[in-house]
């Protein structure tokens, strides 16, 4: 078997619009087609004491034994590769449940889609998922262990650690969208000018001069310290000669610490001796150069967290420890400990295990103890000198019993340092009490804490204290969202949503959209290519100066990895025509349709997918939508369109020689048609149904009237606000148009423009696009040969598949198929063709070039242009 293509879905997508994260598999089985499970001698067995949790494997049939039944009654490979991969997730701590295998229309081979949690996780469970097969087909044994150790080493180095994730879900819970801006810890909550940062718990309300003073401990405790706020007395060293010096100045016991560490890293406490001092003052600089040397409080290790200024949760921290039972020994008690499954590496669950370092050694010779000793039962060790949980100490909430005073004091604390969200480690014999009264102190101020104590404490009452960063960073609900309008269809999608974007601008948004030409930010590129896929979309989502956003979704883009955006307010489909049929297992309209349809189903309930009523593959998409309909006709006596007003829809169409809309009942004129530059006096109907959806699209957005007539008026067709669209230069004896028409829909259209058109000669410089289907490109020729009096056949510079002769052969297939006798030649190069055209020119022809690269084709015509108008200067 051969894995013929893997994808990785990240949005809405074919298989499912609410499952944004998807694996899909293209799988040839190749010999293994003819085999069924149960027709592989051992087979079933093999997999059921391989993986025997797939038991609880669900099938659509509902089998009793589940999907290891299936597998015994006889299923294909593809479905057992899927069940393999989830499966092989969930063991590694990544619980995956969704998958689906379908046939394709080539004997063998299959499309395999199932959920992951890590995108690289769910490409190595897929790889995977077939070596275990093929092995279990020759009879051959596996480690699986092998596997699932890899995904586990993949979900640790890649998973959101729980403060992360904790912000993630309540994010989720109030329909923020969220993006991961790197592999580590920053996050984007939010979209365009509504978006806010956070990385971990450090937010973009967060002050970066107080960041940097919350990591010098010793500034810290000054500013504290002159603000009377009680902290232990201390100085900071960075040489071993003034050690001496500080110890006659605090006084044992002592605490070592580095003077900008974090999670415990570098600190010794309870010191007693100068040679204890001079270990822990090594083992600090470990970490940073300059050491604090201060006085060790006794009493309990407390951790306030603040969020926007406020105390939000308290937690009090043990360290590290084991409890004697009079039989095992140190190592065993902490094996014991570690054996918890609440305990994980590093931030992976809930608790850390306890690890066995310097500090923990140290503590041990202390003691006269070892790894080997036998502690009396009862008796508690602790094993470091911190309680920080990443050292594997553990939390109680004691939130509910903090006196008002200490309250009151930690919130002026987080004030004085300007922290909105900080954490504030006190040591105190108790909080119930006034600290100032009891001898405690606040030892650090810590920008970026984390909640994992508060969150899930070992004791006591979990507290969701994400949801007062979500509260700070969106105050009473704030939108978090922009709006979004996403254009689909197979043709006049980058028309319409460059005049959607020109209509915004005109209501005064700042835009930012996405075409085929490339990813616009306030009308101005900052990048030249084809931008209708996800990745483009997202770049305009990121932008934190965009305000109104207008996308373009291409069929490529959908079935590569989805949308790259969740939910849109409108959405816009212009056509389904004949295009890409035969590509990526598209076999019919219907299959494009349902492409095209993932863009419709992602609207808001409370939004608008405005569908062209004129074609009934799209009008039908209406029938799965949970969002309100709006229609667009060029017919105003449609029984769709009526149909759809009498209900009190809403509605776009051509009346009386008007852009109407109609909105329950009521009738509004937008402009007159032959005024809309856009429109070419009115001859352009492509063009017309292009501008039919924005102005609905302008409507429902709550642009004015005024707005939207004085942006249609201002959109010239022009290779600056449309280019490669219907663009038309205007020669001294005849003109040429520029247009990226290169398909049978589009053919079609412009067919019914070139009819209009007065000219002594029609001339075509035409290509076609040479992985479409044999009929798709001699349909080019047949309309090309229609509707113009000579041809020029040119070709791009892909051939995607095909050599120049095969296209050419094809396009002349179609030529003779129009049974017009025309005058044909073929000039490969486009530069030299488009040349050859304009030198051969007769007086008031007309010259209709199809565009390769749309912007050369565009430069290629300005600079001949340009030079035929200083030879008749010059003359």
């Amino acid at each position: 078997m051969e894995i013929l293509k893997i994808r990785v879905m990240r949005g809405p997508n074919v298989w499912s619009v609410y499952r944004t994260k998807l694996i899909y598999i293209k799988l040839d089985l190749g010999k293994y087609e003819n085999f069924p499970t149960n027709k592989i001698h051992g087979f079933a067995n093999a997999l059921e004491t391989l993986m025997p949790t797939l038991y609880d494997h669900h099938c659509s049939e509902g089998k009793e034994g589940g999907f290891l039944q299936r597998v015994q009654e006889g299923t294909w490979l593809g479905h057992v590769i899927e069940h393999i991969a989830l499966e092989l997730q969930t063991l590694a701590g990544m619980d995956c449940g969704f998958g689906r295998t379908r046939s394709t229309d080539v004997a063998g081979v299959y499309h395999i889609v199932f959920s992951y949690v890590i995108e690289n996780a769910g490409i190595y469970a897929a790889q995977a998922a077939c070596r275990i097969a093929e092995k279990l087909v020759a009879g051959d044994q596996y480690d699986i262990e092998e596997d699932i150790k890899e995904l586990r080493k993949i979900y640790s180095r890649e998973q959101y650690g729980p403060t992360s994730l904790s912000l993630i879900r309540e994010a989720e819970k109030r329909d923020i969208p969220y993006t991961r801006m790197n592999n580590n810890s920053m996050l984007m909550l939010g979209q365009g000018n509504r978006q806010k940062l956070v990385c971990t718990s450090v937010a973009s309300t967060t002050s970066n001069m107080a960041v940097n003073m919350a990591s010098d401990k010793e500034k810290t405790k000054r500013l504290l310290s002159r603000e009377y706020i009680p902290v232990p007395k201390g100085t900071v060293i960075y040489r071993e000669k003034h050690l001496r010096e500080a110890i006659d100045e605090i006084g044992f016991p002592l605490v070592a610490k580095p003077i900008d560490g974090n999670h415990g890293r570098g600190i010794t406490a309870r010191i007693q001796t100068y040679e204890q001092a001079l270990t822990a003052f090594r083992y600090a600089q470990t970490v940073s150069e300059d050491v604090i040397i201060e006085q060790y409080i006794q009493g309990t290790d407390f951790r306030f967290l603040l969020v926007n200024f406020k105390l939000v949760a308290v937690a009090k921290r043990t360290p590290a420890m084991v409890t004697g039972d009079g039989n095992s020994t140190i190592q065993q008690l902490v094996d014991e400990v570690n054996s918890d499954p609440r305990r994980g590496e590093g931030h992976e669950k809930n608790l850390t295990k306890i690890k066995i370092d310097k500090g923990t050694e140290e503590i041990l010779e202390e003691r006269k103890l070892s790894l080997d000793s036998v502690l009396p039962a009862g008796e508690i060790l602790f094993l470091k000198s911190t309680a920080n949980i990443s050292s594997g100490g553990t939390a109680t909430d004691v939130t509910d019993l903090v006196h008002p005073d200490n309250v009151f004091m930690a919130e002026r604390v987080a004030r004085l340092m300007n922290l909105d969200i900080c954490g504030i480690d006190v040591m105190a014999e108790s909080i119930e009490t006034p600290i100032s009264e009891n001898g405690g102190t606040i030892l650090e101020v810590n920008a970026g804490p984390g909640f994992r104590m508060h969150l899930s404490p070992s004791n006591g009452l979990a507290r969701n204290v994400a949801a007062p960063v979500i509260d700070m960073l969106y105050p009473n609900n704030a939108p978090s969202r922009i709006p979004v309008v996403a254009v689909t269809g197979t043709n006049g999608k980058t028309t319409t949503t460059r005049l959607v974007a020109h209509l915004a601008k005109h209501a005064g948004h700042l835009v930012g959209f996405t075409t085929t030409d490339g990813i616009f930010i306030d009308h101005h590129m900052v990048y030249y290519g084809d931008c209708s896929g996800p990745s483009s979309a997202q770049t305009v989502l990121r932008d934190p100066a965009v305000d109104f956003a207008v996308l373009e979704c291409a069929r490529g883009g959908i079935m590569r990895s989805g949308l790259g955006f969740d939910k849109c307010n409108i959405s816009i489909v212009t056509n389904i025509s004949e295009d890409h049929i035969g590509l990526d297992g598209l076999r019919t309209l219907v299959d494009l349709a349902n492409v095209k349809a993932v863009v419709p189903q992602t609207t808001v309930s409370d939004g608008y997918a405005i569908l062209n009523a004129d074609d009934d593959l799209v009008y039908a998409m209406r029938r799965d939508l949970d969002c309100r309909i709006a229609l667009f006709s060029m017919d105003s006596n449609s029984s769709r369109i009526k149909r759809h007003c009498s209900n009190g829809g809403l509605t776009a169409i051509i009346d009386d020689g008007y852009f109407v809309i109609c909105d329950a009942g009521w009738k509004t004129r937008i402009m007159k048609v032959e005024d809309v530059p856009l429109t070419f006096s009115g001859k352009a109907e492509c063009m017309i149904k292009n501008i039919l959806p924005a102005i609905l699209a302008a409507f429902i957005s709550k642009f004015s009237t005024a707005q939207i007539v004085d942006a249609l008026k201002t959109f010239i067709p022009s290779p600056e606000l449309t280019p490669g669209r219907m663009n038309l230069f205007a020669f001294n004896r005849f003109n040429v148009m520029v247009d990226y028409v290169h398909n049978e829909g589009g053919y079609i259209e412009l067919k019914k423009y070139i009819q209009s058109v007065n000219a002594s000669a029609k001339i075509g410089v035409i290509s076609a696009t040479g992985d479409r289907r044999d009929s798709d490109i001699q349909n080019i020729g047949l309309y090309a040969a229609q509707m113009f009096d000579e041809l020029i056949v040119k070709h791009d510079k892909d051939g995607r598949g095909r050599t120049n002769d095969q296209i050419t052969e094809q396009i002349m297939e179609g030529i003779k198929r129009a049974k017009k006798d025309i005058p044909v030649k073929v000039i490969s190069d486009e530069t030299q063709a488009i040349q050859y055209a304009i030198d051969h020119a007769s007086k008031d022809c007309f010259i209709f070039i199809t565009a390769d690269e749309v912007k050369e084709t565009l430069e290629t015509v300005t600079r001949i242009q340009k030079n035929m108008d200083q030879l008749v200067n010059v003359a």
